[in-house]
């Protein structure tokens, strides 16, 4: 969690692509739990990150109920994806998985969680083309670091 957020606040939090992309990393954290973790520790593992991220970026609220909201669909999404035979701790990635099941859904958590937090950050529907430029941008810059990164891990 600590690398997450240092990354977050001293690297990716000054990176913005055509003033609309900014890399969110630090949801790569939620990809992590397996299957079997508890759902509860999950959701107040993603509530505290979320609020050092709030902390480091100003924007009271916003991050934290976006990782909490993707904290708690990530299990109903892995379920989607893992097999059913799956053993209860195997980790989540890549290699487990398969690319194109984990890449789906990478794509599938990143973009709820940038929809909810740029939907709360605006907090209003005035500058849509804005609002939708930075939701596909960010998630789609934010998928292919994590995929990069995936990639490496193996």
């Amino acid at each position: 969690m600590l690398v997450f957020t240092l990354a977050h606040a001293l690297v990716f939090h000054r990176i913005h692509v055509f003033h609309v992309a900014t890399p969110l990393f630090y949801v790569y954290f939620v990809l992590l739990f397996p299957r079997s973790y508890p759902r509860w520790s999950m959701l107040l593992w993603c509530f505290f990150m979320g609020l050092v991220i709030d902390m480091f970026s100003n924007t009271p609220g916003v991050a934290s109920a976006s990782m909490t909201l993707v904290g708690a669909l990530q299990p109903v999404f892995l379920s989607f994806f893992q097999p059913r035979d799956a053993e209860e701790n195997m980790p989540v990635s890549a290699a487990t998985l398969g690319f194109g099941k984990y890449s789906a859904m990478v794509l599938m958590l990143t973009s709820v969680y940038c929809m909810m937090f740029f939907t709360l950050e605006s907090f209003s529907f005035f500058d849509w083309i804005y609002w939708l430029e930075s939701i596909l941008g960010s998630t789609l810059l934010t998928s292919c670091l994590i995929l990069a990164f995936e990639g490496f891990r193996k």
